[in-house]
């Protein structure tokens, strides 16, 4: 079985957001970088897989030459390759990704048509855009079955070919798929628990070759207006006094609260 999964270089976000002074693009000088916790949940079931099967994982992401890293940490938990469709222009939309992806894909094929893979995953969404939209248009693309939103999947051999049991929730309600491969898949948080990479494994990402290409651009025809950080709740703290003149203010306080009685 070979399977490939497309994941995407972002920020991380545990600490304070900021804009650029153009407010076209987030302040990442004091970030560092990941991928989404959807994707890591991909690359996880996609190892496994493997492991079950046999065959191989790539990893592909479009993106900056630094998106190497991201590349080689899913090599250290398993990814057999990695591609990186290196691009350091902004404006990637769902559809020019999506277009760069399917190239990609069809070039491993001979002839051009097609996919030479079982199954395509994607994360159910990018955690900084979020626009739930790659992994279809993909999909739509090369012609291929396509679930979203999976939290649960179960792949059979039948003879020479596998099908494929996708299950997730919608609205409190459990929503099963059956559908042979290959096909794109799109899956959620939860659906597995990541593994750690060991150290052969750190060791073995280090020496991964990483295969490059400089996709086409196009403009889909959307562009960023500006982006806006959501308004954060802003506390004040008041200083009661100092020493054992605070201890009246203190204990008022306190009944106040109900904490003394």
């Amino acid at each position: 079985m070979d399977v490939l999964v497309c994941v995407k270089r972002v920020p991380m976000v545990g600490g304070r957001i900021s804009l650029l002074p153009d407010a076209q693009q987030i302040d990442t000088r004091q970030l560092g970088f990941t991928i989404s916790p959807h994707e890591e949940c991909a690359v996880e079931e996609a190892v496994r897989l493997v492991e079950r099967y046999g065959g191989t994982v790539t990893v592909l992401a479009l993106g900056p030459p630094e998106a190497e890293e991201q590349l080689r940490n899913a090599v250290a938990v398993g990814a057999g390759a990695a591609v990186l469709l290196v691009t350091d222009k902004p404006g990637w939309g769902p559809m020019a990704t999506a277009e760069a992806i399917v190239e990609a894909v069809r070039r491993q094929e001979e002839g051009g048509t097609g996919t030479c893979y079982d199954l395509l995953l994607f994360g159910n969404e990018a955690a900084d855009s979020g626009d739930y939209q790659v992994g279809v248009r993909v999909s739509h693309l090369l012609g291929l079955p396509c679930a979203t939103g999976i939290k649960s999947l179960e792949v059979e051999a039948e003879g020479d070919r596998f099908a494929a049991t996708a299950g997730r929730e919608y609205r409190g309600v459990r929503e099963r798929f059956r559908f042979s491969l290959p096909a794109v898949v799109t899956v959620k948080e939860g659906i597995n628990l990541p593994r750690y990479p060991s150290l052969p494994g750190r060791m073995r990402a280090k020496k991964a070759a990483v295969t490059t290409g400089e996709p086409h651009w196009r403009d889909d025809g959307f562009h960023t207006a500006m982006l806006r950080v959501p308004a954060v709740e802003r506390r004040q703290a008041e200083v009661l006094g100092r020493g054992p003149e605070a201890v009246p203010a203190l204990v008022l306080l306190l009944e106040e609260l109900g904490v003394l009685s």
